[in-house]
Formats: structure tokens, sequence, C-alpha cells
């Protein structure tokens, strides 16, 4: 029945997650985190940061780890193919669809209205996402971390200023976080 739910729940992501991984991520938070709690907040904040990491896509990336942490092997199987297979058959569809309608107005201004869609999701789980790392882990209340809330600020600072590889500014910033909390426990 676990196999069940967890292809479900990444069908779910793999359907409606359109525009990509960060579009994707309020949708995986709210199935795996919110929905059946088979993650803590924290854990889903240290798996976007992993799978924002990794190569691939931060949805197959995260339906890999929550399967695995779930099941196992067979388990980040099955979440992985639920999370694939809506986007083969979609794409596969609006592909043939796109070459044979392309002159239309209607399939332009479908895909114009979109767009907003998307930056609205990808926003929404930008702050998400910010706020469950600025904080505290663990407290009753919320309590604002300075020392995140710095790194963060300076890492978005060098980032937009610089346009440098934001490789570098995540390493440099883990390293910083990890000194930081190593030395003021």
């Amino acid at each position: 029945m676990l196999y069940l739910k967890l292809f479900l729940a990444f069908l779910k992501v793999g359907l409606f997650s359109i525009g990509g991984g960060y579009a994707a991520i309020p949708i995986i938070a709210s199935g795996v985190v919110e929905g059946y709690g088979w993650i803590t907040e924290a854990e889903f904040a240290d798996l976007m940061t992993v799978a924002e990491m990794t190569p691939g896509p931060v949805a197959v990336n995260s339906a890999t780890f929550v399967g695995m942490k779930l099941l196992g092997f067979p388990g980040a199987l099955v979440a992985t193919a639920g999370c694939i297979l809506p986007s083969c058959v979609i794409v596969s569809v609006l592909f043939w669809a796109y070459y044979r309608y392309k002159g239309l107005s209607m399939l332009d201004a479908v895909l114009s209205a979109l767009r907003g869609t998307v930056v609205g999701l990808i926003a929404a789980a930008g702050i998400k996402l910010l706020t469950t790392a600025i904080y505290v882990p663990g407290a009753d209340e919320k309590t604002l971390d300075p020392v995140q809330l710095f790194i963060f600020v300076l890492a978005f600072i060098v980032l937009r200023s610089k346009k440098v590889n934001p490789i570098p500014v995540m390493l440099l910033s883990g390293f910083l976080g990890l000194f930081v909390h190593i030395l003021i426990p």
C-alpha cells in the first residue's frame, strides 16, 4: 500500500509541476511533509539543498531520495517512475500538438498564461525554503537564526552583483555555516 501511495504522491508531482523543478517544490512539500509526514520540514530543506546540488531535475532527485528513505531501492524506483511518467506522456502529446497546431494564436495565449503561474510557484517555493533555512530548527516558536540570515544575505548579494557561478557560493556558504556552528554551538 505504501508503494502505491508513494507512486501516486510523485505522480501528482509529475502531473502538476508545470515549469520544472522549482515549480515542483511546493507540491512535493505538500505531499511528503504536510500530507503524509514522510519527512520533516528540516529534512525537506536538506532534501532541496541536496536535490539542487546533484545532477538531474529537482523533482526526480527528490522522488528518489524520499523513495529510498521510505522503502529502499524499490521505493526509489517506484517514486521516480511516478514522477517521470506524466512528463513522458505529456511531452509526447505536447510535441505532437505543438507541431500540428503551432500556427494557432490560442496555443500562444495558453503558453503565455502559464509563464505567470510558473513564476508564482517558484516564488512561493523560494519563500518557504528561505523561512525554513533562516529559522532555528526544532524551536517551539520561530526563532530567527542570525548566522543563517547573514549567510543568505551575503550569498544573495554575491550572486546578484558579481554574476558568479553558484556552486562555489553554495560550497563556501556551507563551509561558513559549518565553521560558525561548530565554533558557536
